[in-house]
């Protein structure tokens, strides 16, 4: 089944969001009104990401003009990425349309502004391709409904989407059946090494497991396994430690429940190198994250330091600009810091180093650093805790994740239901990115936090309003 060529016309918060997305569109035609070319222009001044972007899609489309010669645009250009990168498809690629007349005074929609001009134009382009199917591709919800307003097919940017549907997003921990080892009986082996208890079943298509994937059985017979290797059609499966017994205390802190034990169990492995922390406020992730890391900077010393960053995204109106350093102006972002080490450090026991310990001692070991000034820097056997990651788009996770140098372990955590980024969904944020393409590597770990440990009054207000 051959599918219609279509029209798709870009705006301009699409291509500042992600500027391949010109190439994003298989064998059909992208068009550019020349009031997304304004708004570009407008845009490229800056330091931002979005600023940034502008200013590649500018490139972008000089380097395909130029490659396209001195002949008409007429036509159209072919649609060739300028690196060579293959379009996913086999087909070959569309042609790229400019606005390259003024639109009719008939095919006016509105008052002049940005929003109507756009509009404007797509309707001309309707009327001079009768027959061709024509969609406007925008991040902007109005725009998309003044669109159905004025007759024009209207789409979201869906091409960067990690999942269709955030239900369907990898929790890290799945619930065994009942009668899992009646199942096994006869390809189960188990053995013990090191003080650890392993079993090798097999395993099929059907179980969808993980490495590092954490299994659990409730009732009677509860126990919980984690997925230490996958060989084949064989799976290893690791008793976890039980950090809510007393003696499996860590910095003092205790898991309360599942979720937080099996976080306890990948946050004190030095094999997994990147964990992603998901859950909604109070399940406990900076608390977690940083009682693991004092523990193993501290106690174990297998990290230099702690380093905490995270995405300045204001909730309410900005309280502008901030004096002192970096570390002074990122202190009040970093509420959660001072609010969890006052937890920490008023425990009963601080491990070898005494109940002596005092947040003065601790500062000095944990840094509070702005993401701002991450590119170009290595970090070398670090505990790098970067909370409030459902802000960052999946380019500037990349970019943070690939600072990480030889013994340095990675915690990204946040809560999507709090996005506080434009343009940023469930779907699309840099941690839902993060967790379901780290989610097949045998060094990544990934556990949703459910259960509020806050306090009853904050579980019951998650709960009603």
């Amino acid at each position: 089944m051959t599918r219609s060529k279509r029209i798709y016309v870009l705006d301009t918060n699409v291509l500042m969001h992600d500027p391949t997305a010109l190439f994003k569109f298989e064998e059909h035609d992208v068009f550019i009104p020349m009031m997304v070319l304004e708004e570009l222009d407008n845009g490229k001044k800056g330091h931002s990401e979005a600023s940034r972007n502008a200013r590649q899609v500018s490139r972008f489309l000089n380097e395909i003009i130029e490659a396209h010669g001195s002949r008409e645009l007429d036509g159209g250009v072919p649609l060739v990425h300028p690196q060579g990168l293959q379009l996913r498809s086999g087909n070959a690629a569309g042609r790229l349309l400019f606005q390259l007349k003024p639109v009719d005074a008939s095919m006016k929609f509105g008052k002049v502004m940005p929003d109507n001009l756009i509009l404007s134009s797509i309707l001309q382009l309707m009327n001079d391709h009768p027959g061709v199917p024509v969609v406007l591709v925008s991040k902007d919800i109005n725009l998309r409904i003044k669109a159905s307003i004025a007759g024009v097919k209207a789409e979201d940017y869906e091409n960067d989407r990690a999942i269709d549907d955030f239900n369907l997003l990898f929790t890290g921990a799945a619930e065994l059946p009942g009668d899992f080892w009646e199942r096994h009986e006869g390809s189960l082996r188990s053995w013990t090494d090191r003080g650890r208890t392993f079993y090798e079943v097999k395993r099929s298509d059907e179980d969808g497991w993980y490495p590092n994937q954490f299994l659990y059985l409730p009732g009677d017979d509860e126990v919980e396994m984690r997925v230490a290797r996958l060989e084949g059609d064989k799976a290893i499966l690791q008793i976890v430690d039980d950090f809510r017994a007393p003696q499996h205390q860590v910095w003092g802190i205790n898991a309360r429940n599942r979720e937080q034990n099996f976080a306890f169990n990948v946050l004190m492995d030095p094999d997994i190198d990147f964990v992603t922390l998901l859950g909604t406020a109070g399940t406990g992730k900076t608390l977690l994250a940083l009682a693991a890391g004092l523990t193993q900077t501290m106690d174990v010393q297998r990290y230099r330091e702690i380093i905490m960053t995270r995405a300045t995204v204001s909730v309410g109106e900005d309280i502008g600009f901030l004096p002192g350093t970096e570390e002074e102006k990122m202190t009040p972002w970093m509420g959660a810091l001072t609010d969890n080490l006052e937890v920490l450090t008023h425990t009963e026991d601080h491990g070898s180093w005494g109940r002596g310990a005092t947040n003065e001692l601790l500062a000095s070991r944990i840094k509070i650093r702005s993401m701002n000034f991450m590119r170009g820097r290595t970090f070398l056997n670090r505990w790098v805790i970067v909370d409030e990651a459902q802000n960052l788009t999946p380019k500037q996770m990349k970019t943070l994740i690939t600072r990480a140098g030889p013994g340095t372990k990675i915690i990204c955590m946040g809560n999507v239901e709090q996005i506080d980024t434009p343009y940023l969904t469930e779907t699309t944020s840099g941690l839902t990115y993060a967790v379901d393409r780290f989610k097949h590597w045998a060094h990544s770990a990934h556990i949703t936090l459910r259960r509020g440990e806050r306090s009853r009054l904050a579980d019951h207000a998650s709960e009603v309003l």
